[in-house]
């Protein structure tokens, strides 16, 4: 996300009651160096983040971009209680296939 000067991001999140965070939407660091400092400043391996740094080095444009939760949306309008009751896909440990 993108910082700015006064150290607060330029992001936002639309809560349901009950439910919690369905939809989060922030600005996204456009910066280069400022990126690449950060990485470095929360300890991470930077030749892992090379791939996404190179995206911001060969050039791109300030832009935003938001998620929804597809289940949580479900789970409000339909009411249930259970955040499991409305997954169309659901998951469950060694039954994926590769």
């Amino acid at each position: 996300m993108l910082v700015e000067e006064d150290g607060t991001v330029g992001a936002t999140d639309l809560l349901f009651p009950g439910i919690g965070e369905v939809v989060g939407a922030s600005e996204r660091e456009y910066r280069y160096e400022v990126l690449k400092e950060r990485i470095v400043e929360c300890g991470l391996d930077l030749s892992e983040y090379q791939w996404y740094l190179d995206t911001r080095r060969f050039g791109t444009c300030q832009h935003s971009g938001f998620g929804i939760g597809l289940e949580r949306l479900m789970r409000y309008i339909t009411g249930m209680e259970n955040i499991r009751d409305v997954i169309a896909y659901p998951r469950t440990p060694g039954n994926a296939e590769f």
